[in-house]
């Protein structure tokens, strides 16, 4: 065949091509709201008329023969409808693909858990259905934390509420008896009256400091700070409150350590966990305040055994400092170890007391402090119960201090 011949073929065999492809896509574009089965036999069709409709073409030009062409219509017809049959197959699988995939995404919308499967037409629909199962995994697990978190808000409000009610009526059951003069010794009254304002202002005191911690505001002033003079000052501060109740609180570990950090936030937390074992604690129970220095302790036996902010696999090698409170206040429920930081949180079972003999009428709000405090700090508290009691452990990244 000379190359005018072949190039005069080529030509026509296009300019069907072009014809009925434009004629394809045309029909697509109305089709396009119907099924995928009848859009995939419109393709076939239209790629086996293009090449009858060049055939035909070149034909009618007398390069092929009557009977060549008699015998290429026959094997197009078949080739065609055999075309059409795997065009139907194939846009069955794919509609039904495209149907589970969409109960799933439905799934997915009504909360539901997506089981992930592997029969699928193609790879593609298959990594599909895996995405959609592993993201129902994690929306099914946000939902479960905003649910925790929700549940903590409620319990917040209400210890808050009731908390707030107690002190107010006591203020206006004693301010209405100095109105009415019905006091002997107003005084008396007065010093009562100033006690319930300042619990009042701790509460409100520790509502702005977790709003700033859960808002991001916390800004620490770091600075030299030796543990032992904090931990000490704390503990002197919070003896006489310890007597009242004849608890042995003292101090034991090491003396020497400094570290980088925020002498008033860190104060805070080292008294809410004494002022938390203090309140917890049966009369004449010791309570027990350290300090030591290790490495890679977030990696040791005890972080195992108890719950805490999650983010103990940055000590693995790191020398840090341990402060630790060890009371005997009969320790957690193992259930209730993992939310004991929680806004708003109070245990229940041996280390809920019948009576606050502090007046103290905490709202649940000193733990989760401690634990924002702490990991502000880039650091980490966790719990663990031990014989008797349990023990609080702050570990903080150690940050040596030349001497002068």
């Amino acid at each position: 065949m000379s190359t005018d011949v072949l190039l005069a073929v080529s030509l026509f065999a296009l300019a069907c091509a072009v014809v009925v492809g434009g004629a394809g896509l045309l029909t697509l574009r109305l089709l396009s709201r119907t099924s995928l089965v009848l859009q995939l036999m419109v393709i076939a069709l239209a790629t086996v008329v293009s090449v009858v409709g060049g055939m035909a073409a070149v034909a009618s030009q007398m390069y092929v023969s009557r009977h060549d062409l008699t015998v290429f219509y026959s094997v197009a017809c078949v080739a065609g409808l055999v075309s059409l049959a795997m065009a139907a197959v194939l846009g069955r699988q794919l509609a039904r693909d495209s149907r589970t995939l969409r109960s799933a995404a439905a799934s997915i919308g009504r909360g539901e858990r997506v089981a992930s499967t592997d029969r699928h037409s193609n790879n593609e629909f298959t990594a599909l259905a895996g995405e959609l199962a592993a993201t129902g995994e994690r929306l099914a697990e946000s939902r479960a934390r905003e649910n925790q978190i929700e549940e903590s808000r409620r319990e917040l409000i209400a210890w808050i509420s009731h908390d707030l009610r107690t002190p107010l009526a006591g203020i206006r059951a004693m301010a209405e008896a100095l109105e009415d003069g019905m006091v002997e010794d107003p005084q008396r009254y007065y010093t009562q009256m100033r006690g319930q304002v300042d619990r009042l202002t701790g509460m409100v005191d520790d509502l702005f400091e977790l709003s700033k911690i859960h808002s991001g505001t916390l800004r620490l002033t770091l600075q030299p700070v030796s543990l032992y003079d904090l931990i000490s000052d704390t503990v002197a501060g919070l003896w006489p409150i310890a007597q009242t109740k004849s608890l042995d609180l003292r101090f034991a570990g090491e003396t020497g350590l400094t570290i980088l950090a925020d002498p008033r936030e860190l104060s805070r937390v080292v008294g809410n966990l004494v002022m938390n074992a203090i309140q917890h604690s049966p009369a004449g129970s010791p309570i027990v305040v350290s300090v030591t220095s290790s490495a890679g302790a977030g990696s040791g036996s005890s972080a195992g055994a108890g719950a805490g902010s999650g983010a103990g696999s940055g000590f693995a090698a790191a020398e840090h400092a341990v402060i630790s409170v060890t009371d005997a206040a009969g320790g957690i429920p193992e259930q209730d170890l993992g939310r004991v930081f929680e806004a708003g949180w109070r245990a229940s079972g041996p280390r809920t007391p019948s009576v606050d003999p502090l007046g103290s009428g905490g709202a649940g709000l000193g733990l989760a402090i401690v634990q924002g405090i702490v990991r502000a700090h880039h650091g980490e508290v966790r719990v663990l119960n031990v014989a008797g009691g349990c023990r609080f452990e702050v570990l903080l990244p150690q940050h040596p201090v030349a001497a002068g």
